[in-house]
């Protein structure tokens, strides 16, 4: 009688046990279930915005489109007087300074991700200066348009001065007196902002990248610089092209600091000390006096460029990465 009554109780904790591993299941299904759902409904959203505020922007640029069409491109006129309108100046200026900006910060911030990714400085140096680095991302850009006004000109200028002096026969320096706002000077601006962005991303990079590499290749008799030439970055460059786009979406984008240091004039100049204008400067100066119509439709237009001008980055970096890839295969 004790032994059938003790496997009673066996079959009815079991049964207990069957119906709370299966209550337990069908709960973490659907918990996976929704939570898989909701984040194709954040998914949805994005992309629903995305194309909304595309949508809206083609709107307010029908006007423009329709008045100028593709032709509006290349053509160099903007006069608010009589209404004709023209996106070259601006899409040099701004293609050029996010030029110069990558070109400066692509090399110091991978610099910086190795130096404190890497064992050459001491572990509180290397995270100091990491954090310093990434500090001045939380910089707003008008203050750095003020810094570049009152401290980056008057340092930068007789510099200018000297190098349209001496390499004027150069047509990217010949300029014979710069005054200071100007491609250069907004280049150089736009590279210290994207700098955190492309450091902290690399560094971010050069950390996920496997230590056995590294030994690997130190124990085949690699130089601590051939390990980071022929197998880090090698390893990482997927990782580095992201970075490097991403900062170049910040600085295609970026408006008040380059508002305040680059002139604000629209020519198309090979010289490098000439004021120039850009895209967003443009939207910020003038689309809140705008007059409906053509005006607005125009700066529409122009930020219509502007996002298809980012989209080709971001295409041509996904191509870039993906070529890369099937070649190292």
């Amino acid at each position: 009688m004790a032994n059938l009554s003790e496997q009673r109780d066996n079959n009815s904790r079991e049964s207990n046990d069957g119906n709370i591993l299966t209550s337990t299941s069908g709960v973490n299904f659907w918990f996976d279930r929704g939570f898989t759902w909701l984040v194709y409904i954040f998914a949805a959203t994005t992309v629903t915005i995305l194309f909304l505020m595309t949508w809206v922007i083609f709107q307010q640029a029908q006007p423009a489109i329709g008045q100028f069409g593709l032709g509006f491109l290349w053509s160099q006129d903007w006069d608010t007087g009589n209404q004709i309108f023209g996106a070259l100046p601006y899409i040099y200026g701004t293609l050029v300074s996010s030029a110069i900006a990558i070109l400066l910060a692509v090399p110091v911030g991978i610099s910086i991700a190795l130096v404190t990714s890497e064992d050459f400085l001491p572990i509180p140096v290397k995270s100091t200066l990491a954090f310093v680095v990434e500090l001045i991302a939380a910089i707003p850009s008008v203050i750095i348009g003020l810094w570049g006004i009152f401290v980056f000109i008057p340092v930068i200028k007789p510099l200018e001065k000297w190098l349209g002096g001496t390499f004027a026969f150069i047509p990217l320096f010949n300029t014979e007196d710069p005054a200071g706002n100007n491609m250069l000077t907004a280049g150089i601006i736009l590279s210290i902002m994207i700098l955190p962005t492309m450091a902290a991303i690399s560094r971010d990079v050069m950390l996920v990248i496997p230590k056995d590499l590294r030994s690997s290749s130190m124990a085949l008799g690699g130089t601590r610089w051939e390990t980071i030439f022929r197998v880090l970055l090698p390893a990482g460059f997927s990782g580095l092209v992201s970075a490097a786009m991403l900062s170049l979406g910040r600085a295609l984008g970026e408006t008040m600091a380059v508002t305040m240091v680059i002139g604000n004039y629209a020519q198309i100049s090979l010289s490098l000390l000439d004021p120039a204008y850009t895209i967003p400067a443009v939207l910020a100066n003038e689309f809140a006096e705008a007059e409906p119509g053509l005006h607005i439709g125009s700066l529409s237009y122009l930020g219509l460029i502007l996002f298809a001008l980012t989209l080709a980055v971001n295409i041509g970096a996904v191509l870039l990465v993906k070529w890369v890839g099937k070649k190292n295969r």
